[in-house]
């Protein structure tokens, strides 16, 4: 539920308002605007009625948020979010990039990765500490050292870092050292790690999961948000399909579709969408084509040594070409004016 205060409303109206909200027993979100206060009401609203609030002073209507999820929705923010990560910004009509190798490995291998990424454009860095794998053999990831080189690399190289984390108990330790948290897409509905990264104050970067809806993609971003943290890019890797040729399939109509219904940023993960590196960079284009706020892309200097991903790394001269090709997109499409949509 939305309460839409007038334009003339005072700030003890406002105040009241809000007062009323946790009285009833739900939570305010107040939003702002230039010309107008919206009060979010955060809970299951359904047995609340309209009329509980529009008969107080300064309201000027009460909307029903019709999607479940609330506060991810365009009814409850018409404007896009735009995350700002020490001087990088993600959302707002600019294009993020994003890139790295899918695990760190070694101290000599992420610095030459950072390096190269960043001479080729990138904005921010990833790379895995730790590896959700799906055989319990496969590499795991260096934990605590992994984050401490991300650390290194980004004080050498400029660079925000983006890190995944894997479990609540590891959230606090992950957010001393990540720019951004990344929720991959197998825990995309672990409701517990939901919980614990919506409570730190680092955005979050949260990945379909891939055999998940757009719905409920939203919704797991709706815990973030219930939870006070409001720094949350969705992120389009692919879903699984009954196709086989490629790692997984990606969807591109979520990418307009999100963008419809939701003000987070939407990210685009070519490298996981295709899992074969010659594929990556056409996709990355569609991608950015269909209305991508930025890509995440997996970068390795040397694939064939890879321990994880190795399929679907780009090396950096592949990389380089990438981010000139998304540019002239993203540019081109800047330099169309925009035509009306009109019903049919």
């Amino acid at each position: 539920m939305i309460i839409i205060m007038k334009s003339s409303a005072t700030e003890d109206q406002i105040d009241h308002v809000v007062r009323r909200v946790q009285e009833l027993g739900f939570t305010p979100h107040v939003s702002r605007g230039v010309e107008r206060t919206i009060i979010g009401v955060v809970g299951d609203e359904r047995s609340l009625a309209r009329s509980s609030f529009e008969v107080l002073d300064g309201v000027e209507r009460v909307v029903r948020v019709l999607h479940p999820f609330k506060m991810a929705s365009r009814e409850w923010k018409q404007e896009d979010t735009v995350i700002h990560i020490n001087g990088v910004t993600i959302g707002g009509g600019g294009l993020t990039i994003i890139a790295g190798p899918c695990s760190v490995e070694s101290r000599s291998q992420l610095l030459e990765t950072a390096h190269a990424v960043k001479e080729a454009g990138a904005h921010m860095l990833r790379g895995g500490a730790y590896k959700p794998r799906t055989s319990p053999y496969s590499f795991q990831g260096l934990g605590l050292k992994g984050l401490e080189i991300l650390a290194e690399a980004k004080e050498t190289y400029g660079l925000p870092v983006v890190t995944e984390v894997m479990s609540p108990d590891l959230v606090t330790l992950v957010a001393e050292y990540a720019d951004m948290l990344q929720i991959g897409a197998r825990n995309m509905q672990n409701f517990a790690l939901l919980h614990a990264v919506g409570k730190v104050q680092r955005p979050v970067l949260l990945k379909r999961g891939m055999m998940s809806t757009i719905q409920e993609l939203l919704m797991s971003a709706e815990y973030i948000l219930s939870n006070g943290n409001m720094q949350v890019a969705v992120c389009e890797r692919g879903i699984r399909t009954f196709e086989t040729y490629t790692r997984n399939t990606t969807d591109i109509n979520a990418i307009p579709a999100l963008k419809q219904l939701t003000h987070l940023p939407v990210i685009g993960d070519p490298s996981h969408g295709t899992g074969k590196w010659d594929l990556v960079r056409p996709v990355a284009r569609a991608m950015v084509a269909a209305g991508a706020d930025g890509l995440i892309v997996e970068v390795h200097p040397r694939p064939e040594e890879a321990l994880s991903d190795g399929a679907q790394s780009l090396r950096p001269e592949n990389f380089a070409r990438l981010v000139e090709e998304v540019k002239a997109v993203w540019e081109a499409l800047r330099n169309v004016e925009a035509v009306p949509v009109t019903t049919p």
